[in-house]
């Protein structure tokens, strides 16, 4: 049997080698033959996948920012129109990645009818809206929705969509944490020394936008608490060097952990972090289930927010997923002209400074994995995948 996995950028490549990893083991038992093709990247690959065209890299949030990715995203969907005419899939599994997905999966299913399509991790499209009511048209063309979101399963099955509430992947990864003590060895940090954690960027544009705010700010603490010190996890392995250099740029006292490296020393940075700066994503949610107290920025280019807000009105709650599924502000996070140093620092300060503040976070953030489902997710996912795969 032959599977078509597509997904894109960082996270999608992570949770794409997650079940990569599953449905190869789970056909095994099953004695099933399963040949996976992919766009996706280099954790794919390793899980046993073969790529058509590597597109962890491939990805922007805005309109002048995706641009530098016009030609990449052509020769990605070129590839794998060539591959759909020359050997079609026995069935397609869609990872996030919306823009590309959407085209893929209504291309897909125009061209080849019968060919069952699954979509796992779905679009937000709970937490958003373009305009009055647009939504995408994912409904039309899968054949089943695997999702990660309570609040995602009654959205799709309301539109009469057929889905199924696996639950969320992260918590499958959090089940042996390790100690705060070990991590701080593991690192070579001494334990009169603050972990901040910095993880600004899965695409290049926040390199731009987001990373010299989040270092001032990290400057501005250092400055008040010499006790800090800074660990910035490398998302792709171009970043290692821009990432490195900047704490020179910017002053900052910390250290890279490089993209080859990540994997392996994530689950010590969360045990021995003190509090982290990040971007708004699945890091958020990675953060909370390790309980990491944090606070959460974005920001694009003036034109991208001014045509979203006044010409697409587009609207979102939160920017973060964790306060998006509580429904309530419980981590701090900054927007656009909001998105500055100092007012990071002074939300920083009082997490820091105000230990009822921190204990606030982590108690919410275990009414949050209340939400996300039981462990076992992937597992779960295969499962159902298989399921269709072979009926």
């Amino acid at each position: 049997m032959k599977l078509l996995i597509s997904t894109g950028e960082v996270s999608g490549d992570l949770q794409g080698s997650l079940l990569i990893k599953a449905l190869k083991a789970n056909a095994e038992k099953r004695k099933i033959e399963l040949e996976i093709i992919a766009l996706g990247g280099e954790r794919m690959k390793e899980a046993g996948a073969k790529l058509i065209s590597n597109t962890s890299a491939i990805g922007a949030i805005g309109f002048l920012e995706a641009l530098p990715y016009v030609m990449p995203t052509l020769n990605a969907q070129s590839k794998i129109d060539n591959y759909l005419n020359s050997s079609p899939p026995d069935m397609v599994v869609l990872i996030d990645y919306m823009g590309p997905n959407i085209r893929l999966g209504l291309k897909v299913k125009k061209k080849f009818p019968n060919i069952p399509i699954i979509y796992y991790i779905a679009p937000q499209e709970w937490a958003w809206r373009l305009g009055d009511s647009g939504t995408t048209d994912l409904i039309g063309f899968t054949d089943k929705i695997l999702a990660i979101f309570e609040e995602e399963a009654k959205f799709y099955s309301n539109k009469g969509g057929n889905v199924k509430f696996v639950g969320h992947p992260m918590l499958d990864f959090y089940r042996n944490i390790p100690t705060r003590e070990e991590s701080f060895r593991k690192i070579g940090l001494t334990s009169d020394r603050k972990l901040l954690l910095i993880i600004p960027a899965s695409r290049k544009q926040e390199l731009k936008y987001i990373l010299p705010t989040l270092l001032n700010a990290a400057k501005l603490l250092q400055k008040k608490d010499p006790s800090i010190f800074v660990i910035i996890p490398s998302g792709l392995k171009e970043f290692d060097g821009i990432l490195n250099n900047s704490l020179t740029q910017y002053g900052v006292s910390g250290r890279i952990i490089f993209s080859n490296e990540v994997d392996d020393i994530k689950p010590f940075l969360f045990s021995a972090a003190y509090l982290a700066f990040a971007k708004s994503g699945t890091i958020n949610m990675e953060l909370a289930l390790n309980s990491v107290p944090q606070i959460v920025g974005y920001k694009v280019s003036r034109f991208t927010a001014f045509f979203a807000r006044y010409l697409l009105r587009f609207n979102v709650k939160y920017i973060s997923p964790v306060n998006l599924l509580l429904d309530e502000m419980l981590i701090p996070e900054f927007i656009q002209e909001d998105f500055n140093a100092e007012k990071i620092f002074n939300s920083a300060l009082k997490i820091l400074e105000d230990n009822s503040t921190k204990q606030d976070i982590v108690i919410g953030y275990k009414r949050l994995k209340d939400k996300l489902g039981k462990p076992g997710v992937t597992e779960r996912a295969s499962n159902d995948i298989l399921d269709l795969l072979v009926q």
